[in-house]
């Protein structure tokens, strides 16, 4: 069959072979031809049944041909070019309304509600990127379903040549799925970093439009967008001044654990339970566990031979064990 597959656009391309353009010259030349035929000229229209005599072919010309055979097709181009214009003259309606009510300084800022409807404003985002995509991603590692959803437009981006940043906090650096993505994306010039603590989830396309939870809603289903210009430039810079401070998270194959950054948990977890802190809210704050927020502060107890918290605290503050070894 003379038909060639189109990958790009899930077509079945008819194409004309060497025989068909040796018996279409042969029926310029000749005049009609009896008997068979191949495919090609007959689904492209460059030969038909003579209307007198259904056994003989004859020539038909090419423009005729093509007229005919992409009559159908240009026709269904427009039924769905009407389609869309008539769904945009429906939602032209919506759209006074929702920018009115939303009033011109509200509409920089916009809640979304539904997991779906995040998703595909965020796609829309991507696909508009053209230099850079920031993230950060508190709370420890990520569900392995949303790694994989992450994993397939941090590829996309990188193809463009977007370049990505990404901020996770330290206890990422014993979570599988999690260096298994990063493993995945860093191999295509993602950077990433890890910090004790962060800030809420935080997503920027080109520095133009923001992405945050609201904690007025459900963090799972709603988000805010924003394309204020002045509030996007400062989301973008807390997240540069947080990138500063943390440290990089690589992964090689010498090396498939990165440094678990240990000690710089411990001091920020003794130091916010000398704030007040509970074991559940400092936890959530880190990304880790309770009991992994209580080992810690057990550890440091017993090389401190206290036998409270409170005595905790107090060698603590004498040892200085929790200022910051770099001031």
């Amino acid at each position: 069959m003379c038909r060639k597959s189109d990958n790009l656009s899930h077509t079945n391309v008819v194409r004309l072979c060497d025989e068909g353009l040796a018996r279409y010259r042969e029926a310029l030349s000749k005049g009609p031809i009896d008997g068979d035929v191949p495919d090609c000229l007959v689904e492209l229209g460059l030969m038909r049944p003579l209307a007198e005599n259904p056994r003989i072919m004859g020539v038909v010309p090419p423009d005729i041909a093509v007229s005919e055979f992409c009559r159908p097709i240009e026709r269904a181009i427009l039924v769905q070019q009407q389609a869309v214009a008539a769904v945009r003259e429906a939602l032209s309606a919506a759209e006074d309304v929702y920018r009115e009510e939303q009033g011109t300084a509200s509409a920089d800022i916009r809640l979304l509600h539904g997991e779906d409807v995040i998703s595909a404003a965020l796609q829309k985002s991507a696909d508009a990127c053209r230099t850079e995509l920031l993230t950060a991603q508190p709370g420890g590692g990520r569900a392995t379903a949303l790694l994989s959803k992450a994993l397939r437009r941090t590829l996309e981006l990188s193809e463009r040549h977007i370049r990505q940043r990404t901020l996770y906090q330290h206890s990422v650096r014993t979570h599988g799925p999690t260096l298994g993505y990063i493993e995945q994306v860093t191999a295509v010039g993602v950077e990433v970093r890890t910090l004790d603590e962060l800030f809420d989830r935080l997503i920027i396309f080109d520095r133009k439009i923001a992405f945050i939870p609201d904690p007025r809603h459900d963090l799972k289903t709603t988000a805010l967008t924003i394309e204020h210009p002045a509030i996007v430039h400062y989301l973008a810079t807390v997240f540069d001044h947080a990138w500063q401070r943390a440290e990089p998270l690589s992964i090689t194959q010498e090396q498939a654990r990165p440094p678990l950054m240990t000690d710089e948990t411990r001091r920020t977890v003794l130091r916010l339970m000398i704030e007040g802190h509970t074991d559940a809210a400092i936890a959530k704050r880190l990304g880790i566990s309770a009991r992994t927020v209580s080992t810690h502060i057990g550890r440091a107890s017993e090389a401190l031979n206290s036998k409270s918290r409170a005595q905790l605290a107090y060698a603590l503050a004498q040892s200085r064990l929790l200022e910051d070894p770099l001031a």
